[in-house]
């Protein structure tokens, strides 16, 4: 495993938490300032209460040196009221604020996921080439658990804390600037160790973030090839390598928590000293009868020093809290910055202007835009000068003089040249890698050429727009995908219109409608699981009927009959004629019987077009093609 970079972790990112702040302010421009203020206020509520009781104890004192006690009840019982309807406020101020941030959190959790997911649907195919769906999964988990721990109780937190550090600050000037001043210098001291500590709990604790999102990823990544792991007995191999991927989550969890855990009990531990030392002083000063420097001017008595303790240990408490958040603040801004890089992550390109619309073509050609599926389509291409032209669409793909990489300087793509008429069957041989599955990722304008052209129907496919574009062609892979719904939804997928009897025609020319309706409820049969309760070859047919209700007029099969036995393949093979007919194909196999009626057959290796015709003619040549179709090549 690469090494992960050194982070010391101590630094906030205030950027990324300002971020967070004005994303929320604006899902709830009204909401957060009254949660801000009840906050506020319920600090300051929590600061008072010193007030009263320097009062209380003032009057109790005075009288008691006095000995004279007339009137001093209403006074001490006035001070009371005062005191328990601050608390009740409080009270209040505090349950509201609970329930604005647990609605507040929650909608901006849910906006949050919502804007990640409609970013993800806009991301280029490339960028879930570089990352693992692991990885990807753990924004959604991970990094949204720790801002939600952010937001509910990191910063409602800190700054309810810091508000009454700043209160009683304030009220401890006003009563005695020596005793502060002790109360400073402690917290100092709090606060540099705090640092040390918290800034190494802080900077694993990122660690174990990113680690648990690798960890995340390799066990997803181990679900998914369960059957390739227990087919070549890989289970001992796949437990070793989990294991280092654990181990490092476990190093990294475990110096965060024990930097955590030693922080706690050091500061509270502080605190403690910190109040015999200011009560200590207090004693001092009150045997002593020195002279108290305050800004409210009072003598310095029993009135002062008692209050006075307890604001020491609310203050040494206050300031503990906020170290305590330090982590989840860290996190929590760690795991938006992820987020926040998904959501700013360059979208998909498309600068395409020309559509595809439904279409009705008289006899004389004419091009007339419908809003019904009539099942001719056309290109509807709008000028620079206002004007609109209509192209029909027969499904002419040509490509020519095209190069290609995925990564740049390691070139996939030699100059290769292909042309496809309408109606025309064409197919691609070659090994794994020669590049095949890459001409037609190509055509989908999955990836963008480096040079070259591709035209369909004579448009320069850059054009015309991705989402049209696509939906002109029938995609049919080797791996199938289907979605947790019914079997009919499923089929549905190719064309979220189509009826229940479209549907059902496109099942029976796949082949499909035989094993479908031998199942528990037939079309309603619930799939999950990537349909893990079908065989794969009826996972396949599903596929292909999937394909045929979109009805397109050029159709990828990339290897879409390998995974079906000879006998199913036979059955599909009938419907994929039908689903052929009058349509431009291109077709990707290692089964040469399955192109051998193909118009061309090209023949790639390492990136370029080695040979090119149709079957009985590069038999003739008794090239590459012939030697693999004879059996003295393998095209692995």
């Amino acid at each position: 495993m690469s090494k992960k970079p050194e982070d010391s972790g101590r630094k906030i990112d205030f950027a990324t938490l300002g971020r967070i702040l004005r994303t929320l302010k604006g899902f709830y421009p009204k909401l957060l300032p009254v949660t801000a203020f009840c906050i506020c206020f319920s600090a300051i509520a929590a600061a008072l209460p010193a007030v009263f009781v320097q009062r209380v104890t003032a009057i109790i004192e005075e009288r008691f040196l006095s000995g004279n006690w007339e009137g001093a009840r209403p006074v001490i019982i006035s001070n009371l009221v005062l005191l328990v309807s601050m608390y009740a406020l409080a009270i209040i101020s505090s349950t509201l604020y609970g329930q604005l941030i647990a609605y507040m959190n929650q909608g901006f959790l849910k906006k949050l996921r919502v804007e990640m997911f409609e970013k993800m649907q806009n991301l280029p195919v490339a960028y879930f080439d570089r990352n693992r769906h692991g990885d990807v999964m753990s924004y959604y988990t991970n990094d949204i658990d720790a801002i939600r721990q952010l937001v509910s109780q990191a910063l409602p937190t800190t700054l309810q804390a810091g508000m009454i550090v700043i209160s009683v600050t304030a009220i401890m000037l006003y009563y005695s600037i020596w005793l502060m001043l002790i109360v400073m210098i402690g917290v100092l001291f709090m606060l540099m160790v705090s640092g040390r500590i918290g800034g190494g709990s802080s900077k694993y604790f990122i660690r174990q973030q990113k680690s648990v999102a690798v960890t995340e990823g390799f066990a997803q990544e181990m679900m998914n090839g369960q059957r390739v792991i227990k087919v070549f007995n890989h289970e001992k191999e796949a437990e070793k390598d989990f294991d280092k991927v654990n181990d490092n989550l476990f190093h990294d969890s475990f110096r965060a928590h024990a930097y955590a855990n030693l922080l706690a009990p050091i500061i509270m531990n502080i605190g403690n000293i910190l109040y015999v030392v200011v009560a200590t002083v207090g004693g001092v000063l009150l045997i002593t009868g020195a002279k108290n420097f305050s800004i409210s001017g009072m003598a310095f008595g029993i009135s002062v020093l008692i209050p006075f303790l307890n604001m020491t240990k609310q203050f040494t408490g206050n300031v503990n809290q906020v170290s305590q958040q330090l982590n989840s603040v860290v996190m929590g801004i760690a795991g938006a910055k992820r987020i926040f890089e998904l959501i700013d992550a360059e979208p998909e390109v498309d600068d395409g202007y020309v559509t595809l619309v439904n279409a009705e073509i008289d006899e004389e050609g004419h091009i007339t835009e419908t809003d019904e599926h009539t099942g001719k389509w056309a290109w509807k291409h709008p000028h620079h000068d206002g004007t609109i032209t209509y192209t029909e669409l027969k499904g002419d793909v040509r490509m020519t003089d095209v190069d290609f990489s995925y990564i740049e300087g390691k070139q996939v793509l030699y100059d290769v040249s292909v042309f496809a008429e309408p109606g025309q069957k064409v197919a691609f041989v070659g090994a794994t890698g020669a590049g095949k599955t890459t001409i037609t990722n190509l055509i989908n304008r999955f990836y963008d050429i480096e040079d070259g052209k591709i035209r369909y129907d004579g448009i320069n496919i850059n054009k015309i727009k991705k989402s049209d574009l696509r939906r002109s062609l029938g995609l049919v892979l080797q791996e199938t995908n289907l979605f947790t719904g019914t079997v009919m939804e499923n089929i549905r997928y190719g064309r979220l219109e189509a009826t229940d009897e479209e549907c059902i025609a496109a099942a029976k020319l796949a082949g499909a409608d035989d094993f479908i309706t031998r199942l528990p409820d037939g079309y309603e049969t619930e799939l999950s699981n990537n349909g893990s309760n079908l065989s794969q070859g009826q996972r396949q047919l599903l596929a292909i009927a999937r394909a045929a209700v979109a009805d397109p007029p050029v159709m990828i099969l990339d290897e879409a009959t390998s995974s079906i036995d000879t006998r199913t393949e036979a059955i599909v093979q009938a419907g994929m004629d039908k689903l052929m007919e009058n349509r431009t194909v291109f077709v990707i196999a290692h089964r040469l019987s399955t192109v051998k009626n193909s118009d061309v057959i090209m023949v790639l290796d390492h990136g370029r077009i080695i040979e090119r015709g149709n079957h009985e003619k590069l038999i003739e040549e008794k090239g590459t093609y012939y030697k693999l179709y004879t059996g003295a090549f393998e095209l692995e």
